[in-house]
């Protein structure tokens, strides 16, 4: 889950590196819009409502929305106030504790976490940062049982880590100690652990669980599809282009119908440093290939990765593979690490059911700043769709569609990998293009395509190397730039894939230089005053689309935007399209999860925009359908923009569940099968902290979980990213 490029609150990413001319369909004047709702523009103001509701056929409506059972109404509870509080909070009738945090021994033998900047061993202790999350049922025998509630696994992604805090006095500049490397690089990467009820019948993780497993930056991983063995994965470490090490920058997730896990690896490009001149030595393929990742072409003065990894100074080689500079003398890449960066950026498959299985990194689904994978509806007989979002401003929304055809009997085997081979390595790449009435295509990414084979920003050899450079064609295709495409996940009760649309700083109604225009899917650009002096303006809450395609093949899709965030006083005429209220209004929507058990849809933030109201939130709702909802006009006075937008929300639609503590996002959701718990996840809580600071507790701007009772340190515990799993006092399904 990435940082807000837009709204920062760190360093993390700023990119911004789409230059692309893709088409955007209204573009129109600038307009200023405060937070509190007062319009700036010298136009009037109004939304009009027109040609009705979408020719395509609604699958649900406001009485039929979820599968409540009997006695059970969808968001019943009382929404959570917005909340500055360092503290995690519920609704009243729940329960939510912590079940493991970063530094956690996953391992028999491995002490307990200090946290106090000494401990080690991380490659056998929860990762940190804390992200996207998956659960996996176990029988109590021990053997996959996907209906097991009182025993599974948790697959969870570890994306950044949080340096001030995992040593005694925060990190030392470059050149960095390898003894504080090593600890930054096993924290990254994937946790698997298994869960399960004690004798009071609350979940616990199992330390020393042969199921326990790390996989970190430097976790052997094998290239699968159509890129393995390619020229432009050659390295020193892997000399045929099968293999790499680690994945870095784990996102948002996904679960296969077999029972494996996806994880994301997002914005790896940060990681890499390249010497000065570098550019000189590369073809002018390639130092495209690093712009449009963010990556200085000249590079006159180098490029800086993002924790110096690459600085350590006994120039051992799992340091030196961060610096992607040509070194050596070959022609290949097998003396050095040039090629090393086209090794991050993929969808990586993980069995968290074989403690020692090979992870597999899916090639056939394109390289990108990867967030998650939601699946099509399986059907027998037809092929299964992936669909991806590559989280930076101006970026793509994708679809990978497997050649083999879904046989249901594939979703028991014992060999899961080997399924995956036949479903992920072999299929069609695409990019999505929105068209303002409501319609979409689906633009093929491969040399097939005579856009991308004529291509001359960027001459593509073959269609691996089309893969390896998915953002690069999709220019080339003519897809359309979003903002900031993060997660995607599948509604499972009518096959609708909803995708968050975090937020974008470079969306202008008067776009100059790499701004962006507005357009029918992208239709908002307003300025937002933060805590009464700190002017933010784009699309500064971001928003939700949703789209649906007959057949998980289909050339084209439908669409229209779910929800959009904005503060509840803001303008309705062009802000708060949707109606929140003071118990439902957010900002930067980020995670998105269905629930199986009850139908409903998770809304998790990631924001810096409401941050002085109220820390990150997860909100509940539920989902209607594309079409419920009605065609608006956007009006900015001189110009009009029309978009298709989902029904208003209402307190039995859309409610706040709960807050988190400070500084920190939610992110990850898993459930039970059963529905009766639910794992969700705090990532970074008291980030802005400085490291001059780490020495004065009193400083720090987060104490949690500590300061619930969580681990070492008390009332004065340095802040740490963790699961929490969260209860119905009376037993009850999750958000009934």
């Amino acid at each position: 889950m990435n940082k807000p490029a837009d709204l920062p609150r760190c360093h993390r990413e700023d990119e911004n590196s789409n230059t692309s001319s893709n088409p955007s369909f209204d573009q129109v004047l600038s307009v200023r819009m405060s937070r509190r709702g007062l319009l700036r523009s010298s136009g009037a103001a109004s939304i009009a409502a027109v040609l009705g509701s979408f020719g395509l056929a609604a699958c649900g409506s406001d009485d039929d929305d979820g599968p409540a059972q009997a006695n059970e109404t969808l968001l019943g509870f009382t929404a959570v106030a917005k909340s500055v509080a360092d503290a995690f909070t519920v609704p009243t009738g729940y329960t939510a504790s912590v079940l493991i945090a970063v530094g956690d021994p996953l391992f028999d033998g491995v002490s307990d976490y200090k946290n106090d900047g000494t401990d080690t061993d991380y490659d056998k202790r929860c990762g940190e940062w804390h992200d996207g999350m998956e659960y996996f049922g176990l029988s109590a025998a021990g053997a996959r049982d996907d209906a097991g509630s009182d025993r599974g696994l948790l697959g969870i992604n570890h994306e950044w880590v949080t340096q001030t805090f995992l040593h005694p006095n925060g990190p030392t500049p470059a050149p960095r100690p390898a003894a504080e490397v090593d600890i930054e690089t096993a924290c990254m990467g994937v946790s698997v652990v298994e869960i399960a009820k004690g004798a009071g019948g609350k979940m616990a993780y199992v330390k020393g669980s042969p199921f326990n497993r790390r996989i970190t930056t430097l976790t052997e991983i094998e290239f699968a599809g159509p890129v393995r063995g390619y020229a432009r994965l050659k390295t020193k470490f892997s000399t045929d282009g099968t293999k790499t090490r680690g994945t870095v920058n784990n996102c948002g997730t996904g679960k296969t119908p077999w029972g494996t896990m996806l994880t994301g690896e997002e914005n790896w490009a940060s990681f890499f440093a390249r010497n000065a001149g570098d550019n000189l030595l590369r073809t002018a393929n390639e130092n495209v290939a690093f712009a449009r990742y963010g990556k200085s072409v000249t590079t006159t003065a180098g490029s800086s990765q993002a924790y110096a990894w690459n600085t350590v100074a006994s120039g051992e080689d799992k340091y030196v593979r961060w610096n992607t500079s040509v070194t050596g003398v070959s022609t290949d890449g097998t003396d050095d690490y040039r090629n090393e960066f086209n090794g991050q950026g993929w969808v990586t498959e993980i069995d968290p059911y074989s403690a020692t299985s090979v992870v597999r990194k899916r090639t056939a689904m394109g390289r990108m700043a990867h967030e998650g994978a939601a699946f099509s509806k399986p059907v027998a007989g037809e092929p299964l769709a992936v669909y991806m979002g590559d989280d930076a401003r101006g970026e793509y929304i994708y679809k990978f569609v497997s050649e083999a055809l879904w046989d249901p009997a594939d979703a028991s085997r014992a060999d899961r990998l080997a399924v995956g081979d036949k479903y992920l390595d072999r299929g069609k790449l695409y990019a999505a293009k929105f068209n303002d009435d409501g319609s979409g295509a689906w633009l093929e990414l491969s040399m097939a395509n005579p856009a991308i084979a004529g291509y001359t920003t960027y001459v593509f050899a073959d269609d691996a190397d089309v893969l390896i450079h998915a953002r690069i064609a999709a220019d080339a295709a003519g897809a359309t730039r979003m903002d900031r495409p993060e997660w995607s996940n599948t509604n499972p009760a009518n096959g609708e894939v909803y995708i968050t649309l975090t937020n974008n700083s470079n969306r202008r109604l008067a776009p100059t230089g790499s701004q962006l225009p507005l357009n029918a899917s992208n239709p908002r650009a307003y300025s937002d005053v933060r805590g009464g002096t700190t002017v933010q303006s784009g699309n500064v809450n971001g928003h939700i689309v949703r789209m649906k395609d007959a057949t998980p093949a289909a050339p084209a899709f439908g669409w229209d935007i779910y929800l959009f965030g904005a503060e509840a006083d803001a303008s309705p005429q062009l802000v708060n399209l949707s109606g929140l209220t003071d118990d439902q209004d957010f900002s930067s929507p980020d995670g998105i999860v269905f629930a199986g058990s009850t139908g409903i849809c998770w809304v998790q933030t990631d924001d810096g925009a409401l941050v002085d109201e109220t820390n990150c939130m997860m909100l509940a709702s539920v989902p209607g359908a594309i079409g419920d909802g009605q065609t608006v006009t956007l009006d900015y006075g001189t110009t009009q923009v029309q978009t298709r937008m989902g029904r208003q929300a209402t307190e039995s639609t859309l409610k706040r569940f709960l807050v988190g503590p400070k500084d920190q996002e939610i992110t990850g959701l898993a459930e039970t099968p059963n529905g009766k718990v639910i794992f969700v996840n705090v990532q970074h809580p008291g980030e802005e902290t400085s490291a001059a600071d780490v020495g004065d507790p009193s400083k720090y701007t987060s104490h949690w979980p500590g300061n619930a009772g969580y681990g070492a340190g008390g009332a004065d515990a340095r802040p740490r990213s963790a699961t929490v799993m969260i209860v119905k006092n009376d037993g009850g399904r999750v958000g009934t």
